[in-house]
């Protein structure tokens, strides 16, 4: 595979403006996500009906979504530039909420990284099964949004979370401590909160369930956008796409810049809130036209649900498996 350096494809001067990371952004960044799952709350209290449930459960599934994307700067070292308030700041309020931890995750996130596209990709799994028929694919979506791959990966987290079968209840605890405390601390803590509000009800209905069925749905959509049918495993500007979104988009699908993937993936260390001007600066350059590029998610989604029924997938490297994600094994689904 590839490498590429900043040098290689920005001046210092770009490369000083595209790295440069200011704490209040961070803050205001996850603070934002929090004040649109809390409005869309309110939303429903105030004007309960079917219409503002479900506008705020996608609203909320988005913002989950934009939680796990900003855990991922916080795995990055980006949110903040202390080291020790950049890690509270992202399992307390990114990672936690949502069943995720920053550690965990950073271990095999790095790793994808360094092997992106490769055999040993621990995020090849959710790339590789890629194009599928029409049927294949809806059957994906329809088990996310119908919260049966959420259940599913929620149960085997559990099962992970109190350790394998034989061990004493001291490592069982330990075990716990490690992969589950801090989600059920925190989520206890947002069901208490909500209660002593006198809607204790909004946990189940407007955090729990968009978690299991929204969360998953957009999250597989943009996990197919950035890697899956990527032209090139070994092109660094091609074996991740950057999807160009609509305004729409990016408040249900694309939160927080994370549509600009393969900036990302050329240069980690640059924060989310500067990806777009990266892009800008990549897109002036010749080589900014190598980039893997597409223009919003319904041509990635017609893309990956390409196959006609008479075809198959056993020339696929990867059919069916399962990863490391923040302590959790998930299914390819």
């Amino acid at each position: 595979m590839q490498r590429v350096l900043a040098k290689d494809i920005l001046s210092p001067e770009q490369v000083s403006l595209v790295r440069r990371r200011a704490d209040w952004k961070g803050i205001a960044l996850v603070a934002h996500a929090w004040v649109v799952i809390g409005g869309s709350m309110a939303l429903f209290a105030i004007w309960p009906n079917p219409l503002t449930f479900v506008l705020a459960a996608f609203l909320i599934g988005g913002r989950q979504l934009g939680l796990s994307i900003l855990m991922h700067d916080g795995a990055h070292g980006l949110l903040l530039r202390d080291a020790g308030w950049n890690m509270r700041l992202s399992q307390w309020f990114c990672g936690w909420p949502v069943f995720a931890d920053t550690k965990l995750y950073r271990t095999y996130h790095l790793k994808h990284h360094a092997r992106t596209q490769q055999e040993d990709d621990p995020d090849l799994v959710l790339s590789a099964p890629f194009p599928v028929t029409r049927k294949s694919l809806r059957r994906k979506l329809w088990r996310d949004i119908s919260g049966q791959s959420g259940v599913q990966q929620r149960l085997a987290q559990l099962r992970h979370g109190l350790g394998k079968a034989g061990l004493t209840l001291a490592e069982r605890w330990a075990t716990f401590r490690t992969e589950m405390l801090g989600p059920v601390v925190v989520n206890l803590i947002m069901l208490a909160g909500l209660a002593a509000t006198g809607h204790w009800y909004l946990y189940f209905a407007l955090w729990l369930l968009p978690l299991l069925t929204v969360y998953q749905l957009v999250l597989r959509i943009r996990n197919i956008a950035e890697h899956a049918m990527v032209p090139d495993d070994n092109d660094p500007y091609r074996n991740a796409r950057t999807t160009t979104v609509n305004w729409l988009e990016r408040v249900f699908l694309a939160p927080y810049w994370v549509n600009y993937h393969v900036e990302h993936h050329l240069l980690m260390w640059v924060p989310c809130y500067n990806l777009a001007k990266m892009h800008k600066l990549l897109m002036a350059r010749a080589d900014g036209t190598r980039m893997e590029v597409m223009h919003g998610y319904r041509d990635v989604l017609r893309m990956a649900a390409s196959l006609s029924d008479d075809q198959d997938q056993r020339g696929s490297r990867v059919q069916t498996g399962r990863r490391r994600y923040a302590g959790l094994v998930m299914d390819d689904g």
